[in-house]
């Protein structure tokens, strides 16, 4: 749960509101229902849609959110698993009261243990994890970030650190600007490197 729920953080941090929700999707589906884990994350997840929906002016749909994301984020610490989740909450009922509030005042940034996090913040474990959910969200070919990130374990398990998978699997998230240049380069190596596999595994049939 903690490289999606940083990943998720960075990816808020960064502006993106609708993408934010989706590292923290998956893992929140798997929860038990109504424990403080599933509490914590649904409330995250509304907070980013919330916001999402404020910047088109949807004053129904954001008090709706707010309302919902504040029932689930109610009963939890101030700072649950390292996440502000009091100056969340605190906003949220400020919006849930006065959904214009959105508009005068900028939601709060995510800290992790006391941390904004942004996407140059996360290692790599929190960037694998955030490079496939900007994958979906920008319309990269997803199977090709799979790939990348599984090539990088491998580069990391055999102790190659300096791995190119590593370092565009990263730079796939932290280079937002050059993101399709940076996309190229990673399905190239990924694809010299199935047909590498594919080369040798050739050799033993």
């Amino acid at each position: 749960m903690e490289n999606s729920l940083r990943a998720g953080v960075a990816i808020y941090n960064a502006g993106e509101f609708h993408a934010a929700h989706d590292a923290w999707e998956d893992h929140w589906l798997e929860l038990e229902r109504d424990s403080d884990d599933e509490r914590f994350l649904h409330g995250l997840i509304q907070f980013t849609a919330a916001v999402y929906h404020a910047r088109g002016s949807n004053w129904e749909g954001v008090r709706g959110l707010a309302e919902s994301a504040v029932a689930y984020l109610d009963g939890l610490p101030a700072n649950y698993r390292g996440v502000n989740v009091g100056d969340v909450r605190d906003y949220l009922r400020a919006v849930r009261d006065d959904p214009e509030h959105a508009e005068r005042v900028a939601p709060p940034r995510l800290t992790h243990r006391g941390v904004v996090l942004l996407p140059d913040d996360l290692d790599f474990d929190d960037s694998a994890a955030a490079a496939l959910v900007l994958a979906e969200e920008f319309g990269y070919d997803e199977r090709t970030v799979e790939r990348a990130v599984e090539f990088a374990r491998d580069d990391l398990e055999s102790g190659d650190e300096g791995s190119h998978f590593v370092t565009l699997v990263v730079d796939f998230v932290r280079e937002d600007e050059n993101r399709g240049l940076v996309f190229r380069r990673l399905r190239q190596h990924a694809e010299r490197r199935a047909s590498r596999e594919r080369d040798v595994d050739g050799l033993f049939e």
